[in-house]
């Protein structure tokens, strides 16, 4: 399936309209599709760029061998291709990819984007996926006194009862039309329900890819 196939409204990039520098390149910023996660920065020229469109992976030109390197023709880490935009001054791309194996950086590390004060840290992505990333990280180091790690040591019945109460709030704050309670209630329970996806191991991920087949 071809990247233009995947697109929401099936329109090709106009690969002649986009405004290349001097080298005849211009910027491709890649993110992760499912949680926005931007993986890397490369550099795309008129060829790699319609290479990317035909093939459906991310295809760039790499400056320093001056050659089309396609992402993880020797890793396996492809980039499937997912969306491709521009910008509104159209000199620079935004690439959605699903990265298979989850590393972009030639480091091993997902992102490249991935040091902050030469300390290597996860990079950022939806609020969602930064509050599940703390809680699984609770579940497989637990801490005192954490409120997560009581939930996780609940079990079942502990988690689900608060799913339960949640969802109610939810529904009385609906039912008073209070936006601020909606807000704050829908906090909770999507919190809650974070708890119980890591409890019995199950990806937000996951979630998220279902979420992306009911979208189509």
């Amino acid at each position: 399936m071809s990247a233009t196939e995947n697109t929401s409204q099936s329109q090709a990039i106009p690969v002649d309209r986009i405004r290349y520098n001097e080298s005849g390149l211009v910027p491709a910023i890649v993110q992760d599709y499912l949680d926005g996660t931007v993986l890397m920065m490369a550099w795309m020229n008129r060829e790699s760029l319609q290479k990317t469109l035909e093939s459906g992976e991310t295809w760039f030109w790499s400056r320093s061998r001056q050659e089309f390197w396609h992402k993880g023709e020797t890793s396996g880490h492809i980039q499937k291709v997912r969306s491709l935009r521009y910008d509104c001054d159209s000199d620079t791309l935004l690439v959605g990819v699903e990265q298979v194996g989850d590393i972009a950086c030639h480091k091993g590390e997902r992102s490249c984007f991935h040091q902050v004060d030469s300390e290597v840290v996860p990079p950022p992505a939806d609020t969602l996926s930064q509050v599940f990333s703390v809680i699984s990280d609770r579940r497989d180091r637990p801490q005192e006194n954490s409120y997560t790690c009581k939930l996780l040591a609940g079990g079942d019945n502990k988690i689900l009862q608060k799913i339960g109460e949640e969802s109610a709030e939810v529904v009385m704050a609906c039912k008073d039309d209070d936006r601020e309670a909606i807000a704050s209630e829908a906090a909770d329970l999507f919190y809650h329900t974070l708890v119980a996806l890591a409890y019995h191991n199950v990806d937000l991920r996951d979630v998220y890819r279902q979420l992306q087949k009911r979208r189509r």
